[in-house]
């Protein structure tokens, strides 16, 4: 590992380590809106104390003027919200009525943060000792850096990985794994345009689309941000995670639940990446059913896979295009005309790619997944590409797996060349399917069918010697069994049990 990556792993845990100060003494879900709440905070605050001593020793008296701030994307820190404040306070009882006060300097400073940042610093429920402990730590950690630009968001993501971890099941609702997100936008790849999420969590999917332009030289102007979250917390989340990265979405003005309350609902996208709720129950079917939405089939009131994947689709722009997580029953269920609305999006030639990934890759569930990529301009008129990548990724624990770079090229790399026509399919990992093979398979979409099996090597040995060891083998094996089977009989016998 090199200087540099130990150094951020380094950099990261130290977060994570005020973080854990505050464990035992609040519900992770707590604590997290407290430490991510400062991250922010010192972040906005490291900033502007940069550009603060630039203007300072540039001895012109204009380190209180705003407009000398903005135009250099710098957030303006009001006098009470400044960390040196934070820190004269730290160790005084009224260290978290500070930082809400600070909170709420801040918001009135950006109007679009209204009401999101995080302003429970003062409850009684929060040890004031620990919360000193906690800007203690962050006091010794510049999340200030002109060599490294994304030294906030890293930081952002890692402690929402970490959250996500802690909180196990509960942690769905606002972060899907960077590999999956990572593993969509390379395939997707989002240039320009509206890039649209309708359950976007703390908005992962708008972080790897940046990021993706930045790699490739893009320009991140001529993207447009559209997303919707139903849950109040995450929404907030979501807002503060992308004004550290400058990106200005829309949100919409609240969080709405997106199937019940379509908060765009003229909205026509380039791009549409989500990880929806799996396998969604009584999500409210029987107040939408005459939607216009449903264009293939109403969507049962047990299950809001189809509820998703149609939402979507009615979304897209004439050249839009999907990369979605589902549960794999999607793949091939036919319960409640699920089979039928999913035959009929086939038959118009919507999938353009169905990949089915490892297990264990996420926090939050063990059941398996598969990605979907919907096009309404596909480039191989007729045909699905199938991946089976069920083999892909290594263990980062004992309990979580996780897509490698190298994992992550391969896939988006075969995707390329099938839309290119140059795929050299191979036996039990890639195939591409006509609409007459999907029909003969019932309009199952699962990859296993069309894939097949990965060809064991030849060892060189004969078949007929390899079935004579086999069989040789196996008669011990026989014979062992019996002895054992009479040595247990005997033993029975002898303390009066047969049998």
């Amino acid at each position: 590992m090199s200087k540099t990556n130990t150094t951020e792993i380094g950099f990261e845990q130290q977060i994570w380590k005020a973080a854990e100060e505050l464990r035992g003494s609040m519900d992770s879900s707590e604590y997290k809106n407290i430490v991510l709440g400062l991250i922010f905070l010192k972040y906005i605050s490291d900033k502007f104390e940069e550009r603060y001593q630039e203007l300072v020793d540039e001895g012109k008296g204009f380190e209180e003027d705003h407009d000398e701030y903005v135009s250099e994307g710098i957030f303006y820190v009001p006098e009470e919200a400044r960390w040196n404040k934070i820190m004269e306070h730290a160790h005084k009882p009224d260290n978290g009525i500070i930082i809400d006060n600070a909170m709420r300097q801040i918001e009135k400073e950006d109007t679009d943060l209204k009401d999101v940042l995080p302003k429970t610093f003062s409850s009684k429920d929060l040890n004031k000792q620990k919360l000193g402990a906690v800007i203690d730590i962050f006091n010794e950690i510049k999340l200030s850096d002109k060599e490294d630009k994304d030294i906030l968001g890293r930081t952002y993501e890692y402690c929402l990985s970490k959250f996500a971890e802690a909180e196990g099941k509960k942690a769905g609702e606002f972060y899907t794994p960077s590999c999956i997100v990572k593993t969509i936008v390379e395939i997707l790849e989002p240039n320009e345009g509206i890039i649209y999420d309708p359950c976007c969590g703390s908005g992962g999917m708008f972080v790897q689309s940046q990021k993706f332009i930045e790699n490739h030289s893009g320009n991140i102007s001529k993207i447009s941000v559209y997303g919707q979250e139903s849950n109040p917390t995450t929404w907030k989340m979501a807002k503060i995670n992308l004004a550290i990265r400058a990106i200005e979405p829309d949100l919409a003005e609240n969080p709405e639940d997106t199937l019940l309350n379509d908060q765009h609902p003229k909205l026509k996208a380039d791009y549409i990446m989500a990880n929806p709720p799996f396998n969604l129950k009584k999500w409210g079917q029987e107040k939408v059913k005459d939607n216009i939405r449903w264009k293939y089939g109403i969507p049962p009131k047990s299950n809001a896979n189809f509820a998703w994947i149609q939402h979507m689709i009615h979304h897209l722009a004439p050249k839009g295009k999907i990369g979605l997580v589902l549960a794999n029953g999607a793949l091939s269920s036919t319960t409640s005309g699920e089979g039928k609305i999913r035959q009929k999006i086939i038959e118009d030639d919507l999938i353009d790619c169905i990949i089915s990934l490892p297990g264990q890759l996420f926090y939050t569930t063990g059941i398996p997944v598969s990605l979907w990529f919907i096009n309404k301009n596909k480039k191989q008129k007729g045909k699905t590409l199938f991946i089976d990548a069920r083999e892909m990724g290594s263990m980062i624990n004992r309990k979580l797996r996780e897509l490698t770079d190298e994992d992550i090229q391969q896939l988006a790399q075969t995707y390329k060349q099938y839309q290119e026509g140059t795929l050299q399919e191979e036996k039990g990992y890639s195939k591409i399917a006509t609409l007459d093979d999907i029909k003969e398979q019932d309009y199952v979409l699962t990859p296993g069918r069309y894939v097949g099996f990965k060809p064991e090597e030849d060892d060189g040995i004969p078949f007929d010697e390899k079935m004579k060891t086999l069989t040789r083998e196996l008669g011990e094996l026989f014979e062992e069994s019996n002895q054992l089977e009479q040595q247990i009989r005997k033993t029975l016998k002898e303390i009066g049990h047969e049998f």
